[in-house]
């Protein structure tokens, strides 16, 4: 039974010793109550003497803590939950906006023939895809007509060629005709099968499709021709450096009528634009930064550095969660008016789509034109443990968790209905985030308040200002 003797000493000390150090870290709590500080003032003094009786009452309101009503808070919408440490870099705000990815987002359709418009099928806001039909045209082209009619011509003599050819043949074949009289026979079918190839080839340059060729061959005169929209070209596969992803979405392959260049009934020459089709799939985010940060910029690109993005007029919670885009490339030309270059990040559109009329619509997320704001990560926030070598990791709290009073900064930390009000070394701070050390002025075990601390802190200075002026409010004597 040694061992008993020897383990029943430890226990006690180690239970005395967890106890002493959770009376250590919560004595904020509990000293209050059970040690009340003592009025010192000498108003106060006389009146105990006297035989006010209230003597160890505290008289005046600490300021380091308000309680508040369940309504009150209730009344604030107070968001309180424990802090956790967590990585944080340091951002600066570079501006940006969405624009078109040259060669891909927009193409124009082109007349390859002169002719009148006689119809259009496609109207903006429309969605079509390869092959289908945007434009009927009556052609005008003397050019194409005159190619038309030597093409039924050409035909023609081929086949009387071919004919005589066989009749050749026969004839050589029976003795009766030299072979000579046969090879040139065949050099001629040869010729005139060549020129039929190469009129058909022609029309179909200008538009005809391969039936209205084979009609054209058999003497019927095409007068109108359909323009149909283009087959999309694959997009070009981007480094694994710019994070971006092939496309999933069905709307890559797909394009929507953005604007008419020609009216119903006008003429046009071969070569006029038509209209401008646009498929915002594949975007770019144009950041324009200074000079000075071009260094920056390009170790941000060579390392894969992920930027956030936020755009404005947008809810976020309407959509899947952005990914954090990267630099695809930086532009080596500065612009002298504002003195900034441009580099740019690829952004993946997201759709949705809708039917109006039988017909399938899309509403893209982000649109060329919209504003963004592009946070780069440029310092790592931390704090080194006491060796100097470890890093402790800070909290991160939104800024309504944070008040400032002159050079000092407080959190609130709810206990029940007490707010107690901590100081706190703030490590960075923006519009929407503080970064505070994690240096003990609060810990994971609190309970944080991490919105309206300007509001709590003004119930501090109410009640203090209320208590100087009424020291013994609330006593009845």
């Amino acid at each position: 039974m040694w061992f008993k003797r020897i383990l029943s000493p430890v226990i006690t000390v180690a239970l005395l010793a967890g106890a002493g150090f959770v009376a250590f870290r919560t004595q904020d709590w509990w000293v209050p109550y059970v040690f009340p500080p003592k009025s010192e003032g000498k108003p106060e003094a006389a009146h105990d003497a006297a035989g006010g009786g209230h003597e160890g009452h505290d008289h005046g309101p600490r300021d380091d803590r308000v309680k508040l009503s369940p309504q009150a808070q209730k009344n604030l919408g107070l968001d309180v939950d424990s802090p956790t440490p967590q990585e944080y870099w340091r951002t600066i705000l570079i501006p940006g906006v969405v624009v078109d990815r040259p060669g891909e987002s927009d193409r124009g359709v082109t007349s390859k023939v002169a002719g009148v418009v006689t119809e259009i099928r496609a109207k903006p806001g429309d969605t079509v895809k390869a092959g289908d039909p945007l434009f009927a045209m009556q052609l005008v082209s003397e050019f194409l007509q005159s190619a038309q009619t030597d093409l039924a011509k050409t035909a023609r003599e081929l086949e009387f060629a071919t004919a005589k050819r066989d009749r050749v043949a026969e004839l050589v074949k029976k003795g009766t005709q030299s072979g000579t009289v046969l090879i040139e026979e065949e050099n001629q079918v040869k010729r005139f099968t060549t020129q039929v190839q190469a009129y058909r080839r022609q029309l179909q340059v200008f538009g005809l499709t391969t039936d209205q060729v084979d009609r054209a061959e058999k003497g019927d005169v095409i007068t109108q021709v359909v323009v149909t929209a283009p087959a999309r070209a694959a997009p070009v596969p981007l480094p694994v450096s710019t994070g971006s992803a092939a496309d999933p979405s069905p709307a890559a392959d797909l394009y929507e009528v953005q604007d008419l260049k020609v009216t119903l009934g006008e003429q046009v020459q071969a070569g006029q634009t038509l209209c401008l089709l646009a498929n915002h799939q594949r975007l770019f985010v144009e950041g324009r930064a200074f000079k000075s940060e071009a260094d920056a910029l390009a170790a941000a690109a060579e390392k894969k550095v992920p930027i956030r993005a936020e755009f404005a007029d947008e809810n976020p919670a309407a959509w899947k969660p952005q990914d954090p885009l990267r630099i695809h490339h930086l532009s080596n030309q500065v612009d002298p008016a504002t003195r900034t270059f441009a580099f740019y990040l690829p952004l993946d559109n997201q759709p949705r789509t809708f039917t109006q009329d039988g017909k399938t619509h899309f509403v893209w997320r982000y649109r060329p034109g919209q504003r963004a704001r592009l946070r780069m990560p440029v310092e790592k926030l931390v704090t080194l443990g006491p060796d100097g070598k470890r890093e402790i990791l800070p909290f991160v709290f939104p800024a309504g968790a944070v008040v400032r009073e002159g050079p000092e900064a407080y959190v609130f930390v709810q206990s029940g209905d007490m707010f107690i009000r901590k100081p706190v070394r703030v490590l960075y701070s923006d519009r929407s985030e503080v970064v505070v050390a994690n240096d003990g002025s609060v810990t994971e075990a609190e309970f944080v308040v991490r919105n309206h601390a300007a509001a709590i802190n003004r119930a501090i200075k109410a009640q203090a200002a209320g208590g100087a002026a009424d020291p013994h409010a609330g006593h009845n004597h």
